[in-house]
């Protein structure tokens, strides 16, 4: 019987180790995370960055499934496949048990990973919104009466208005308020009420 040599960590384990912590609802620490893997701190600083990067991936490891979901299961074309898409997306992520405690664990941080403008998160989102209002105007589905790069963030930042409203303005984030805002984004894009 040949002795078996234990497998060492890599990237991907410290991103599938962290997005099982934060699923949870646990506090991710990057020494506790490397003594778990077996890797010097150095090592898992490589690997991820800071903490806030490694929960941006984390994030975003959650997302962009979801809105490749999203893309592949929304019927239709032009400004109703866009609002279709978007509300796919926001309505789940409204929704999301594990992000809706990582707000109320700490609603000033989970602000910052959100929301900020050094979010990993946020500048992805934005990116993969602006490659859909592109391929629809490329396709000759939608004419936006704005640049696509600003009605791209625009869009983003009217969701992150309503997903994140109790730390933001102090009220429950509530499913009319996302109708709402699919509403503003139909009219950004050129569409009627």
């Amino acid at each position: 019987m040949t002795e078996q040599t234990p497998t060492r960590a890599t990237p991907a384990d410290a991103l599938k180790r962290a997005r099982r912590m934060w699923l949870k609802g646990e506090r991710i620490h990057l020494a506790a995370l490397s003594d778990e893997l077996s890797i010097g701190r150095a090592t898992l600083f490589r690997w991820v960055g800071n903490k806030d990067l490694l929960i941006g991936d984390v994030l975003w490891s959650l997302y962009d499934p979801l809105r490749q979901e999203a893309l592949r299961a929304t019927p239709g074309t032009g400004i109703d496949y866009v609002v279709g898409v978007y509300r796919h997306i926001n309505s789940t992520v409204l929704h999301f048990g594990p992000l809706r405690q990582f707000i109320h664990q700490d609603p000033e941080y989970a602000l910052k990973i959100l929301t900020s403008s050094q979010s990993t998160l946020r500048s992805r989102t934005v990116e993969a919104n602006t490659r859909l209002l592109r391929d629809q105007v490329a396709r000759g589905q939608i004419t936006p009466p704005m640049n696509i790069e600003s009605l791209s963030y625009f869009m983003i930042r009217l969701a992150e208005s309503c997903l994140y409203s109790d730390i933001l303005g102090g009220r429950e984030p509530r499913d009319e308020e996302l109708e709402d805002a699919c509403t503003a984004v139909r009219i950004l894009l050129g569409g009627k009420a």
